[in-house]
């Protein structure tokens, strides 16, 4: 694809544009980073001394020994843990970063890694989980009224991050095979791709999507649409905020290319998450993008939560410091051996209690089923009421559509945690539910 050039002041808010590094913090930053014979009277981070932690030793479980070899416990001495419950720099501690463009050169190849401007090379900063990169994002670009592009149905956090902005969400059609372009071309019809160049147009200038696993439907965009959605989105001059907990859930190789990894403009800004292979309490993801989009999240940061935890850093670093790249990726796919396993059980439970009662397509990554219920108009009252009644629960349909009490016959179960034969009892009782509901329909 032909590289466009971009300006980063079309999508920046005025509250964005707004922000000023915090002096405090830049201060705290310049020492953390700064060779050990600094003598710095500058800054007010607590003495260590007064920690009551002294060391720390973390047993460590590794799924295929074979291929992760290497000590089963990490240990920090007291020097790393005052330096764990010290604070970090705000876009993170400097080797985890350095580790996560590795990954990110490896596995996406991003042709904005090789940009020399400073506005538009990529960049990478850490953040408490993936769900405050993309509030911060959404933060970052909106301004009451816009209007933002989105999957349909969507994952209820990404809803309520955008709903009190002011926002205005237009829904895009998508199928078993995720969003589809030629929907997304039917929602930007009533606009021009000249009227980008127009401040007042109202034309919309964001697209969220979550490409694989999407949460709830359990779709993943092919290399074939996303390629197209990228061509609308440089015709449109759209940003592409590329939410994708679930890329390393995918159940099925080769992964299909990411959006950043076809992106040469420098439009898309992505956000990947811990929670699902690593650990989710320890509050760890990370947001790739240009650096000028990257730098007034980081900015929004330092006045917020300052910095991810940097207990959960280090700990997270040194485990994959001792794994290395390789390492970590067969740790992935250990991972999803056990998830395809989970989705397995589901599907086949599924076939086995709902068939002629329920619909669905068999998710290519992440943890979710999603089932429409034949002869049941809302699922809502069914899953509240009568499934909790007969202890069964999954999360109603409407609950992942803009609005409030949206009506939806579809209903997310979820197979990450609970066992094959629990899962095939919570089935047959729906199917049991189901089945009452439209014998009395």
């Amino acid at each position: 694809m032909e590289r466009r050039e971009m300006n980063y002041s079309r999508f920046i808010n005025a509250v964005s544009a707004a922000r000023r590094t915090s002096p405090i913090r830049a201060l705290t930053d310049l020492q953390l980073k700064a060779p050990p014979g600094l003598i710095s009277l500058a800054t007010g981070m607590p003495n260590p001394n007064t920690f009551p932690f002294l060391g720390v030793s973390v047993e460590t479980r590794q799924l295929h020994r074979e291929k992760l070899p290497g000590p089963s416990r990490l240990n920090f001495d007291t020097n790393t843990v005052a330096r764990m419950l010290q604070y970090s720099p705000t876009d993170g501690i400097p080797e985890l970063i350095d580790w996560f463009k590795q990954l990110q050169t490896r596995v996406h190849n991003p042709p904005t890694r090789k940009f020399e401007s400073t506005d538009t090379e990529m960049t990478v900063c850490i953040t408490t989980g993936s769900q405050e990169a993309i509030s911060k994002v959404f933060e970052m670009l909106i301004t009451p009224g816009d209007y933002v592009l989105m999957d349909t149905p969507t994952y209820p956090g990404t809803l309520i991050a955008v709903e009190p902005l002011g926002a205005r969400v237009l829904s895009v059609a998508g199928d078993a095979q995720g969003m589809i372009p030629a929907d997304l071309r039917r929602v930007l019809s009533p606009w021009s791709p000249s009227d980008a160049r127009v401040p007042a147009s109202g034309i919309p200038r964001v697209l969220c999507t979550v490409p694989n696993g999407g949460n709830p439907t359990g779709a993943s965009l092919s290399t074939d649409r996303k390629r197209e959605i990228y061509r609308i989105a440089q015709e449109y001059d759209l940003l592409i905020i590329e939410d994708d907990p679930y890329f390393y859930l995918q159940f099925k190789k080769p992964w299909s290319e990411s959006f950043l990894s076809m992106d040469v403009d420098g439009r898309v800004i992505r956000t990947d998450s811990f929670s699902k292979i690593i650990s989710s309490g320890l509050r760890l993801g990370f947001l790739t993008g240009p650096k000028k989009l990257v730098n007034r999240v980081i900015l929004h940061m330092q006045t917020s939560t300052m910095h991810t935890s940097t207990f959960s850093q280090i700990l997270v670093y040194k485990l994959l410091e001792q794994w290395g790249i390789d390492g970590f990726l067969d740790h992935v796919d250990s991972v999803v051996e056990f998830y395809r396993s989970q989705k397995d059980a589901m599907v086949s439970s599924a076939q086995k209690w709902l068939t002629g009662l329920a619909e669905w397509d068999s998710p290519q990554a992440g943890m979710f089923l999603w089932i429409k219920l034949l002869g049941v108009e809302n699922s809502r009252d069914l899953i509240m009421k009568k499934a909790l009644a007969k202890e069964v629960l999954f999360v109603p349909g409407g609950d992942f559509y803009p609005g409030l009490d949206a009506v939806s016959s579809h209903l997310r179960a979820s197979f990450s945690i609970t066992s094959p034969k629990l899962i095939d009892t919570g089935l047959q009782r729906l199917a049991e539910l189901v089945r009452d509901e439209v014998k009395k329909a």
